[in-house]
């Protein structure tokens, strides 16, 4: 394992016992070997638990809907990649020269699937326990700081139509960028007879989010 990755890990409090292991959580498919796809599919489980319980218990007196929309904010992928730039992880992710040149270590699909590729990891090593320590240690600031439930971007947009008797939002892919691994979409949201925006996002469902966000600013 390298100088700066061990150092990495153990800036997580966790001291790897199969350094092989982390390594893989750190390693893009677009270079040979191990690579954090499957560990991802396991944090992502791992985090969906830790986050469900603990709004469960934080919140004790809300409904399944605004638990609902808690948990897909703090669980989505640019939650986990934001949390994965603050953690450094960029300079840390192994990846192939063509992925590297294209930077998509700072890529919110990339950063975020390590991030719970991660969590994958010290699961696999400590158990559930380890897992969920690093998990509240870096979303406490986000489900401590939701005074409310947030309503997402795409349903209020469709609630303030529905409000004004307007049609729903009519969402259109404008173009997509990039490389297969580094995708970049640009999608226009528009609503008749209100107005439209356009944003871009490293996937089809962020970019609409962030349309929906942009013509929200626009008409609030």
């Amino acid at each position: 394992m390298s100088e700066d990755i061990a150092h990495f890990i153990a800036s997580l409090g966790h001291e790897p016992k199969d350094t092989s292991l982390f390594e893989a959580a750190l390693t893009h498919s677009s270079k040979r070997g191990a690579n954090y796809e499957r560990l991802e599919f396991l944090g992502d489980r791992v985090l969906g638990l830790v986050v469900a319980r603990w709004l469960y218990e934080r919140f004790p007196d809300e409904p399944e809907g605004n638990l609902s929309r808690r948990f897909n904010t703090l669980v989505d992928r640019v939650t986990c990649s934001d949390i994965g730039r603050e953690m450094g992880l960029p300079a840390v992710i192994r990846l192939g020269k063509q992925a590297r040149d294209d930077n998509a270590n700072w890529s919110d699909n990339v950063v975020g699937d390590v991030v719970e590729a991660l969590i994958g990891a010290i699961y696999l090593e400590g158990g559930l326990d380890a897992a969920e320590a690093l998990i509240r240690a870096r979303w406490a600031p986000l489900i401590e700081g939701q005074q409310r439930a947030p309503k997402h971007a795409k349903s209020a947009l469709q609630e303030l139509a529905a409000a004004r008797e307007l049609p729903n939002p009519n969402y259109e892919v404008v173009s997509r960028t990039g490389l297969h691994h580094a995708p970049r979409f640009t999608v226009r949201v528009s609503i008749q007879g209100l107005g439209e925006a356009e944003a871009e996002g490293s996937s089809k469902q962020e970019a609409e989010t962030e349309a929906a966000k942009a013509l929200l600013s626009k008409l609030q």
